[in-house]
């Protein structure tokens, strides 16, 4: 009977799990648990699928089905398999979705233009049975590289082809956290091993954090690692005069805002002349509304918690100083080429907020506005490679491939200016 009652617990701890991935639970109070356990569960489903019907299975071998227990046990493991294989169909479907974004944006001739003529292979299944193992034989890592003084962080890890190759395209990634906690170390990780094997030039940065930092400080940072990688890429077969730059949460929110600063003196203090510009950028599940502007309940409540004033300084003045911080307010017409992702089962960030900065961004961008809105993506979806996770990747790394090669069209064409204005 103990063994009985604990499958039943396990397999009724399984459904309540993968019910919350399908549906997670709405509420602040309770964003921090739906997050664990969606994500987990969403982004492992194809893992927690083989696991439930292995425990049913040798349960049943064992023990048979002889009491109230087992048999409502397996009832449990049923609805958990139905539901974990709606979870992994979900997944798959980021494929397509990722697709649709990127042609309605960029052309459906938009992969040729970077010399790719058809997608990458589907599901890697051999690297979903050991999804934390985040390794490329073709890339190398370079860590803890000093971009500005100040300590660890404001270190940089590059991350390259084996073979370093010669003027490759940069990718900055930044990391998220709310911007008080994070590493460089744990986010971006398969879209940079993804690019850095198609022979792009990787940078992952540190940056100081809130309370100690006190906005705008953490952007001026990025901004330095920006000037720092034009003037020693190369070193590592970079090109300095192609940047994009990525990041997922608070990182969306800082990658989106080095995105749309470009040349604010303000942001630069004591280097000024720096060419901090990017080409192109690639928020995931980023905050887009500092100031609550879009009137949506769950990002008022973040704009009204404790942690603005732990972002901006105690002293920071509302609306402007929550405005100044916020991507909604930065919107301007020559804009890099911008690819937003965001999930909609997100606890943390609303999609809304994704919508409305793409919905007025295209308003007055002159380049692409690309969106993949993701069913069943949770937040931070893509910090280890999953089915989901690794569409999306090789869905940003041909959009960057593409920016790249309009860019290099663009610089050797005579008389015509860099930037990709009018495609799309």
């Amino acid at each position: 009977m103990v063994n009985g009652n604990k499958f039943l617990l396990r397999q009724l701890a399984n459904a309540a799990f993968t019910a919350n991935a399908l549906r997670p639970v709405p509420g602040m109070p309770l964003s921090v648990p739906t997050f664990l356990s969606g994500w987990l569960t969403a982004e492992l489903a194809p893992q927690l699928l083989a696991a439930t019907v292995a425990d049913a299975a040798i349960h049943v071998a064992r023990r048979g089905i002889h009491t109230r227990a087992d048999a409502a046990g397996l009832a449990a493991a049923g609805l958990s398999t139905a539901g974990l294989a709606a979870v992994i169909a979900a997944g798959r479907g980021a494929r397509s979705e990722v697709e649709s974004a990127l042609t309605a944006a960029l052309g459906s001739g938009y992969r040729s233009v970077a010399g790719r003529s058809t997608p990458v292979a589907g599901v890697p299944w051999r690297q979903l049975a050991l999804p934390f193992r985040m390794r490329h034989a073709d890339v190398v890592r370079v860590p803890n590289l000093a971009y500005a003084p100040g300590g660890a962080r404001f270190r940089v890890d590059i991350y390259h082809r084996r073979d370093i190759p010669v003027g490759a395209p940069i990718l900055l990634q930044i990391h998220g956290g709310g911007w008080v906690f994070g590493s460089k170390d744990h986010q971006g990780i398969p879209l940079m091993l993804e690019m850095a094997s198609r022979g792009w030039v990787c940078a992952a940065i540190n940056y100081p954090l809130s309370p100690k930092a006190v906005w705008p400080a953490h952007l001026i940072a990025i901004k330095r690692a920006v000037a720092w990688l034009r003037a020693n890429a190369a070193t590592y077969g970079g090109d300095p005069g192609f940047v994009a730059v990525t990041g997922g949460s608070a990182g969306g929110h800082l990658a989106a805002m080095l995105a749309l600063t470009e040349g604010d003196p303000a942001l630069q203090p004591g280097f000024e002349d720096a060419d901090t510009s990017v080409q192109a950028c690639a928020p995931h599940y980023g905050v887009y509304d500092f100031a609550g502007e879009t009137g949506i309940k769950a990002t008022r409540q973040r704009v009204e918690s404790g942690l603005m004033p732990m972002v901006l300084g105690k002293k920071a003045k509302y609306p402007e100083d929550y405005e100044a911080a916020s991507p909604l307010n930065r919107l301007r017409p020559d804009a890099p080429p911008f690819f937003v992702v965001h999930g909609i089962s997100d606890s943390f960030i609303p999609v809304g907020e994704a919508r409305e900065f793409v919905r007025r961004l295209r308003e007055v961008s002159e380049n692409p506005v690309a969106y993949a809105e993701l069913r069943g993506a949770q937040h931070a979806f893509d910090i280890f490679p999953s089915i989901r996770s690794t569409a999306v990747a090789q869905g940003v790394a041909d959009f960057l491939d593409w920016t790249r090669a309009r860019h290099r069209e663009a610089r050797t064409a005579p008389g015509v200016d860099v930037s990709v204005e009018g495609v799309g």
